[in-house]
């Protein structure tokens, strides 16, 4: 058997023990679940009519794009916290008595996690047409979109894998993980136009690579206006490209940093 076939392998029985360990720990799915529709409804009905949008836009179509972003984005932090907790409880160590490839825990736990981020979005995409979103292009153009966001959440979850490696413990990699997070999925236009900022911050947003999945997003499920002024940004005019340029680039660095990490961190 290939190096390649073999990691392969021990990657889909990593993955399979993680999503058995979510059917028998329901409450991961439960909160996976309910805080998207939370996010949805107290959004959409708090915020829905003090935004003001251009004309021919509704708020909850404007919306759920970002709140997909938002919720991938921090759904992430699964990826690095579970390590962490693997790592804190031993597992890490039992792992690498056995003859596996040392890639195979981690994809196992990030393509895990895109599970996750695939039941999160289905549930907010139902939440989201009960509260007036609605897709208004073809179904390959959606497709695209639900698979861009999937693969954006799945480059950041190699971002937090490296995180979880090193701090060694759940909370930190919590609380490290929202300090970063929260400025980047608020900075952005995920549930203001960009107009509104100030011109530090707005420049900061143009340029952010949640702006550019959320504005991609928008584009494919239909979600923009015709009468909304063009962005300035490169990033926003061409969102399905700059973001696909992060998610190389994210994957690019961090997939060997975190395996790296991993051989230090079982190392120890």
């Amino acid at each position: 058997m290939s190096s390649l076939t073999a990691a392969l392998s021990d990657s889909a029985v990593i993955t399979k023990r993680n999503l058995i360990k979510v059917k028998r720990v329901p409450d991961i799915v439960v909160f996976a679940t309910l805080s998207p529709i939370m996010f949805v409804l107290l959004f959409r009905y708090v915020f829905g009519g003090a935004i003001q949008l251009p004309e021919g836009t509704s708020y909850g179509e404007f919306l759920l794009p970002g709140i997909f972003a938002q919720t991938i984005v921090l759904g992430s932090t699964t990826t690095g916290a579970s390590l962490a907790e693997d790592l804190q409880k031993g597992l890490i160590d039992r792992f690498r008595s056995l003859p596996m490839s040392r890639s195979a825990v981690l994809i196992g736990r990030t393509v895990a996690d895109a599970g996750l981020n695939v039941i999160s979005i289905t549930v907010m995409a139902l939440t989201g047409l009960v509260v007036g979103w609605r897709i208004n292009s073809s179904v390959g153009e959606a497709i695209a979109g639900f698979l861009l966001l999937l693969t954006f959440a799945f480059s950041i979850s190699w971002l937090m894998a490296m995180v979880g490696l090193l701090v060694r413990t759940p909370e930190v990699v919590n609380n490290a993980s929202f300090i970063v997070i929260f400025p980047l999925t608020f900075v952005a236009n995920t549930f203001v136009p960009l107009e509104s900022l100030p011109t530090v911050l707005r420049t900061f947003a143009e340029w952010n690579p949640v702006s550019s999945v959320v504005q991609a997003a928008r584009d494919l499920f239909g979600n923009t206006s015709p009468l909304a002024p063009v962005p300035d940004a490169w990033s926003l005019q061409h969102p399905v490209l700059y973001t696909l340029i992060w998610v190389v680039g994210i994957l690019a660095v961090f997939v060997p940093l975190s395996v790296r990490a991993y051989r230090r961190a079982a190392g120890r």
